[in-house]
C-alpha cells in the first residue's frame, strides 16, 4: 500500500465524503505543527491502551507485540529527528497512528479499538502538563531556595517597609524576601492541587459514550500512574477545567513574579538605590551610554499579562461549548503550551537574577531614617505606659509634626523636648526610636526580627528538603 493510501485511509471519515479536504482547510484545522510537543504523552497513552487491550483479550498478544516494537521505532525516529511530521495528518495522534500502521500493518489499525481521538487527547494533554506541573513545582522550589539564601545573608539589613508606597515602618531585607518565599509556597502548593485533578484519565470515554468494548480503564490509569479515571464519558471527553485551572495557578504565579519585579526596577532606580542586578540580566541604552536597564523584571511584568491573557482566552473559548466535544478544544494547546514555556523560562531565570541581587545595605537604611519610621514605636511605648492607644496615636502626630518643622527625626528630639508632649516619656524612649530597636522589638511569629527571621529561613529550609 502506498503511504498517500495509507493517510487516506488514516482518514476515519474519508469514505463518507464526495471530494477531498482543501489546502486552505487542512492548514486552518492542522494542529500537528503546534501538538507533537505531546508525542511522548500520546506514545505512553497508545501504549497503556494497547497493553489493556490485550489483557482484556480484545487484541492477540502478537498485535501487542508489534504496536510495543512499531512504537519504539517510532520514538526512536522522533529523538534522532528522522520523523516526518505531515500536514495532511492534522495531529500528533493520526501522524503517530498512520505510520504505526506503515510500519506494523493491521496491528496499528486495531490500536484505536476502544477510543476516539477525543478522549485520546484528552489524555495525552493531562499526561503532558502532569509532567510540566512537575517541572514548574521543581523551579519553583528552586527559587524559593535562592530566595531564603538572600534572605539569610541579610536577616539584619533595615530596610523601610511601605504602605501606600510611603515610608511606614522599618523592615529587615530578609523579612522582606521571606515575603516571597511565602507567595512561591502557595503557588506550589496550587500546583500540586492542580496536579491531582490534571491526573484523571479520560481514555476509554471513547468519542463521547464510552465504549461496548470490555475495557479495563482503571488498568489503564494505573499503568500510567494517574490516580484514577474520569467517571463521566461526556464530561470526560469534553473537560478542560484542568487547564483553565493551571493557567489561573500560572496566572497568579505570575502576578508574584511581576510584584517582585517591579520592586527590584524601584530599588535598583538611581532614586533608591537599594540593590544592583547583575549585568547579565541588564541593556544599555543605543543613545544614552550611562543606562543600565533592568530588562529581565520589565519583561517578566509584561509577561505576566500574556500569561493572564491567555486564562481569559481560555475561559471565554469553554463558555460557549455545549457537551460533549467540539473542534472549538483544538484552540486550547497553544495558550496552555505558551504559559508552560513562559512560567518555566520566567522561573529559571529568577532563580539566578535572585543569587546576583547586590543589596546596598546603607542606602536602605539611610531611606529608612526618613519619614519618621519608629512613630508607631513611639505609640506602643506610650501605650505600654497605660495611655490608651488612641490617645498615644494623636500624641506621636503631635511630635511627629513638631519634628518635621525642624527638620529631625524624633530619635534626635531632646528627652525634654519629647516630654512636653507626655510626661511619661523617660529616657528609655531611645531604644525605642532606633532603627534596630524597632525591628528587634517584632519578634511575635511571623514578624520582623531578625531572630524570627532566621526562624522562618530554617523552617522553610525544612519544609523544601
Amino acid at each position: 500500500m502506498s503511504t498517500n493510501q495509507l493517510d487516506q485511509k488514516s482518514q476515519a471519515w474519508s469514505a463518507l465524503f464526495s471530494e477531498p479536504v482543501s489546502d486552505l482547510v487542512k492548514r486552518y484545522t492542522a494542529s500537528v505543527f503546534f501538538d507533537k510537543r505531546m508525542w511522548q504523552a500520546d506514545i505512553a497513552g497508545s501504549l497503556a491502551h494497547a497493553e489493556m487491550l490485550a489483557a482484556q483479550k480484545i487484541i492477540s498478544q502478537s498485535d501487542w507485540d508489534d504496536i510495543r516494537r512499531g512504537m519504539t521505532q517510532i520514538r526512536q525516529e522522533i529523538e534522532s529527528g528522522a520523523f516526518e511530521w505531515k500536514l495532511e495528518l492534522e495531529d500528533v495522534h493520526l501522524n503517530i497512528e498512520a505510520r504505526l500502521t506503515h510500519l506494523v500493518g493491521d496491528a496499528g489499525k486495531r490500536l484505536h479499538t476502544g477510543r476516539s481521538r477525543n478522549d485520546q487527547v484528552a489524555t495525552d494533554i493531562r499526561l503532558w502538563l502532569r509532567d510540566e506541573i512537575d517541572l514548574v513545582y521543581g523551579l519553583l522550589r528552586q527559587l524559593q531556595l535562592a530566595l531564603l539564601d538572600i534572605a539569610a545573608r541579610h536577616a539584619d539589613v533595615i530596610l523601610p517597609g511601605f504602605t501606600h508606597l510611603q515610608v511606614a515602618q522599618p523592615v529587615t531585607f530578609g523579612h522582606h524576601m521571606l515575603a516571597y518565599v511565602e507567595m512561591f509556597s502557595r503557588d506550589a502548593e496550587r500546583m500540586q492541587e492542580v496536579r491531582r485533578r490534571v491526573n484523571r484519565l479520560p481514555l476509554g470515554s471513547a468519542a463521547l459514550a464510552g465504549t461496548s468494548y470490555p475495557l479495563d480503564r482503571e488498568r489503564v490509569a494505573r499503568t500510567l500512574d494517574m490516580d484514577g479515571v474520569c467517571n463521566n464519558s461526556l464530561d470526560a471527553v469534553s473537560d478542560r477545567d484542568f487547564a483553565m485551572e493551571f493557567a489561573a495557578a500560572a496566572s497568579i504565579l505570575m502576578v508574584h513574579v511581576s510584584r517582585l519585579s517591579e520592586e527590584l526596577i524601584i530599588w535598583m532606580n538611581q532614586s533608591f538605590g537599594f540593590i544592583d542586578i547583575a549585568d547579565r540580566f541588564c541593556t544599555g541604552s543605543s543613545i544614552m551610554p550611562q543606562k543600565k536597564n533592568p530588562d529581565v523584571p520589565e519583561l517578566a511584568r509584561g509577561k505576566t499579562g500574556r500569561v493572564v491573557g491567555h486564562l481569559m482566552g481560555l475561559l471565554t473559548l469553554m463558555k460557549g461549548q455545549p457537551l460533549a466535544y467540539n473542534h472549538d478544544n483544538q484552540e486550547d494547546k497553544e495558550p496552555l503550551f505558551d504559559t508552560v514555556d513562559t512560567v518555566k523560562d520566567t522561573l529559571r531565570i529568577f532563580v539566578d537574577l535572585v543569587g546576583g541581587i547586590t543589596v546596598k545595605a546603607e542606602a536602605m537604611e539611610k531611606a529608612a531614617l526618613k519619614g519618621y519610621a519608629t512613630a508607631t514605636d513611639l505609640a506602643d511605648y506610650l501605650v505600654k505606659k497605660g495611655l490608651p492607644f488612641r490617645d498615644a496615636h494623636e500624641t506621636v502626630a503631635k511630635a511627629v509634626r513638631y519634628a518635621i518643622g525642624k527638620g529631625v527625626d524624633l530619635s534626635e528630639l531632646p528627652l525634654n523636648v519629647l516630654q512636653e508632649f507626655h510626661p511619661d516619656i523617660a529616657q528609655d524612649v531611645y531604644s525605642v526610636l532606633t532603627l534596630q530597636g524597632s525591628v528587634e522589638s517584632r519578634q511575635t511569629l511571623g514578624g520582623t526580627a531578625p531572630e524570627q527571621v532566621r526562624y522562618q529561613i530554617e523552617r522553610h529550609r525544612t519544609r523544601l528538603a
